[in-house]
C-alpha cells in the first residue's frame, strides 16, 4: 500500500504575495525578491504512480516545478473547490497555447461543470479534448487512486459563479481536510449539525486540517468593506478552538491575505497562534497520508 504525499504548493489568498497594486509596507517589503513570493493556495498529490493537483492557479509552472519535473508527465487529475480567481485562473494554461494536455479529468461540482460550459475559453478546453469535466457527488467518497479517496463537502461561501466545497482526503493512514474558503463558521457548521469546528473535525476523523486563515482580524481592510470578501477571521477561529488538546488534528492555516501578519514568522499574532498549538502553513510543506 503506497502512502499519499500531499505538498502545499501555495499558502496565500487569490491575489498572491506580494499582491498586484498593493503599495503598503506588507508587499513593498518583499516586492522584487522572488524567494519571498508566495503562490495562491494549491496542493500536489503524489501516490507514487500519478500526480493530481488541487486548484489550478496562475502559478502553475512554479507549482509543478516544486513537485519535480519527472512527475509532470504523470499528471492524472485536477480537483477544483470553487470558481474564485486564484483557484482557477491557471485553467487556460492547460490548452494548446501552453501545456496542451489531453483528456485530463477535472473533478468538480455540477455547478462548476455548468460554468465551464458557459465560459467560452473553458468550454473550448473541453471541446478540444484538453480537459474532461468529471462531476462528483457531494459527501460521497470519490476514488483518487488505488489507495486513496476524496470526499467533497459543501461549505458556505460566496457563490456568485459556482458552489464551494471542502475536500477530505483519505489516505492509507491519515485523513486531511482541505478547507481554504468559507464565509462563516455558523453557516457552515449548521450544514453538519455541529456548533464548533473541533466537533466537526472529530466527526470527520481528520488528522490534518488545512484551514481558511485569510484574515487575522475583521478590521484588516480599512479602505474596503470586508463583507465583500467575507471569511471567518483567525481570531474568531482561535476563540472557537482555544488551545490544542489531546486528540485534536493538526490545524494549519493557509489562504493568507497579503495583509495578514501571520505571513511574518516573528509577528506577535503568529506567536500567539503557535503558542496555542496551531500552525501556519509554509510553501513546500509535505504531509504523508
Amino acid at each position: 500500500m503506497t502512502s499519499l504525499q500531499v505538498t502545499l504548493l501555495g499558502i496565500t489568498q487569490d491575489g498572491g504575495y506580494p499582491q498586484p497594486g498593493c503599495l503598503r509596507p506588507c508587499c513593498q517589503a518583499v516586492r522584487g525578491k522572488p524567494d519571498l513570493d508566495r503562490h495562491p493556495v494549491s496542493l500536489g498529490l503524489h501516490d507514487g504512480d500519478s500526480l493530481h493537483l488541487v486548484e489550478v492557479t496562475r502559478s502553475l509552472e512554479a507549482q509543478l516545478t516544486m513537485m519535480g519535473a519527472q512527475l509532470v508527465p504523470k499528471l492524472a487529475g485536477l480537483w477544483v473547490t470553487h470558481a474564485h480567481l486564484g483557484h482557477v485562473d491557471g485553467l487556460g494554461l492547460l490548452g494548446r497555447e501552453a501545456m496542451a494536455v489531453r483528456d485530463l479529468p477535472l473533478h468538480c461540482s455540477s455547478a462548476f461543470a455548468r460554468l465551464i460550459e458557459a465560459t467560452p475559453a473553458w468550454a473550448r478546453l473541453a471541446e478540444w479534448g484538453h480537459i474532461m469535466p468529471t462531476v462528483w457527488t457531494a459527501r460521497v467518497p470519490q476514488p483518487g487512486g488505488p489507495d486513496w479517496s476524496v470526499t467533497p463537502l459543501p461549505v458556505t461561501h460566496r457563490d456568485e459563479l459556482s458552489d464551494t466545497h471542502a475536500l477530505l482526503f483519505q489516505g492509507p493512514e491519515r485523513r486531511l481536510l482541505f478547507l481554504p474558503d468559507l464565509d462563516s463558521w455558523d453557516r457552515t457548521l449548521a450544514l453538519y449539525e455541529v456548533t464548533n469546528p473541533r466537533d466537526w473535525f472529530a466527526r470527520l476523523k481528520a488528522d490534518i486540517v488545512l484551514l481558511d486563515g485569510t484574515f487575522w482580524s475583521p478590521d484588516e481592510l480599512p479602505f474596503r468593506s470586508q463583507e465583500e470578501v467575507s471569511h471567518p477571521p483567525v481570531v474568531e477561529t482561535l476563540e472557537l478552538l482555544s488551545e490544542r488538546k489531546e486528540g485534536d488534528p493538526r490545524v494549519v492555516f493557509v489562504h493568507l491575505n497579503h495583509t495578514n501578519p501571520l505571513l511574518f514568522e516573528g509577528s506577535r499574532e503568529r506567536q500567539e497562534l503557535e503558542a496555542k498549538g496551531w500552525e501556519v502553513g509554509h510553501q513546500g510543506q509535505v504531509f504523508e497520508l
